[in-house]
């Protein structure tokens, strides 16, 4: 038995291992010794779960544009991030005409559904215009061509919008009915991040049953399963495809404007940090699986929220959440070295691998 262990193992595993190791002891000995130390009070850890389960449902919606892309044509799209930037950029002028106007006060619901409306429109038809001008004819290229191109259009499209729109910050208006909180039992919850929480379930729910029940999302599995038996059982490749940029581009919308009302600004780069993070969720939670990209996100977004006091505190390191992005990585690691495949990932055939 010691023996095939020893053929099995290579240089370059032990290295991972050693490291994987090196990782988990660190992560048990900081969140022992904070613990310990009772720093942080119960009402504490509650706002830092709450706060992550927020920030991760918007990880997720944007993570499930990247997770359909890859399922369908087994490539990281990674203009994705300036879809997300695009919708709520553009939906902020219209939020700022709502508030001066007053709408946005009188009328909060009407006010912010319009905003949803118009942030998801033009997110879903940057998405659209993408795949047709940019991928659409690089289809039979090799891989590495629509990689290229991908990158290319996220600073093209980030430069058009800083053309548009201007390189300052733009602070997103303040909805009044969202400030404030409300008290759950013992547990106080900021109105916005219910807002962030509940919407971002219902559209994934909305998504994930969409893909699983309709017959539209029946042939998006079809195309993303075999794109040739498809189209020889009569369906349109290309719609779908289509379909699938759009669908991801609406979510990404969506979380564009739940994005803003947390961080109560916008800009033309604001979706570059998003997106690495959004597809460093998806790989967690399994690239092409759209529940793991749900799982990714919301994994992501409480190890960011919970882990800098968890796990650095109690190694006496300064301002911890300053190195919450070293943190998020380090798990993204952690995981892959245990598991390449991510959370809730399978072995790719060669055919799709």
């Amino acid at each position: 038995m010691l023996q095939r262990i020893r053929e099995r193992l290579n240089p370059t595993d032990i290295v991972m291992w050693s490291i994987g190791g090196i990782l988990l002891i660190m992560i048990c000995w900081g969140s022992v010794a904070t613990l310990v130390k009772g720093v942080y009070s119960t009402h504490h850890w509650i706002d830092f779960i709450i706060f992550g389960l927020a920030q991760g449902s918007v990880y997720a919606l944007i993570a499930m544009g990247y997770t359909m892309v890859y399922g369908v044509l087994r490539m990281i799209n990674f203009a994705h991030s300036e879809v997300f930037m695009s919708g709520p950029y553009t939906a902020y002028y219209f939020a700022a005409y709502f508030y001066r106007s007053g709408l946005l006060e009188s009328h909060p619901v009407i006010s912010m559904v319009l905003v949803f409306i118009i942030s998801m429109a033009t997110s879903t038809l940057i998405a659209y215009l993408l795949e047709l001008i940019a991928y659409r004819p690089l289809r039979g290229a090799p891989r590495l061509v629509p990689l290229i191109t991908a990158i290319g259009a996220s600073f093209f499209l980030q430069y058009v919008f800083k053309g548009l729109y201007g390189s300052g910050f733009q602070a997103y208006p303040v909805v009044k009915a969202l400030e404030g909180h409300l008290m759950v039992g013992p547990i106080r919850i900021l109105k916005f991040q219910i807002l962030v929480i509940v919407a971002a379930a219902i559209l994934m729910v909305a998504l994930y049953q969409f893909t699983q029940r309709t017959r539209l999302g029946k042939a998006l599995r079809s195309v993303s399963e075999d794109k040739e038996a498809s189209a020889l059982m009569g369906i349109d490749v290309d719609r779908m495809i289509s379909m699938t940029f759009m669908i991801g581009g609406a979510a990404a919308g969506a979380a564009g404007v739940l994005y803003a009302i947390m961080f109560k600004q916008v800009h033309f780069f604001m979706g570059f940090i998003p997106g690495i993070k959004a597809f460093t969720a998806a790989v967690l939670g399994g690239i092409g699986n759209i529940p793991g990209a749900m799982l990714g996100g919301i994994f992501l977004g409480l190890v960011e929220s919970v882990g800098p006091s968890l796990f650095l505190d109690g190694l006496g390191i300064v301002a911890p959440y300053q190195l919450k992005d070293a943190i998020a990585f380090s798990l993204l690691v952690l995981v892959l070295i245990f598991r390449p495949t991510g959370i809730l990932g399978e072995r790719l055939a060669v055919k799709k691998a």
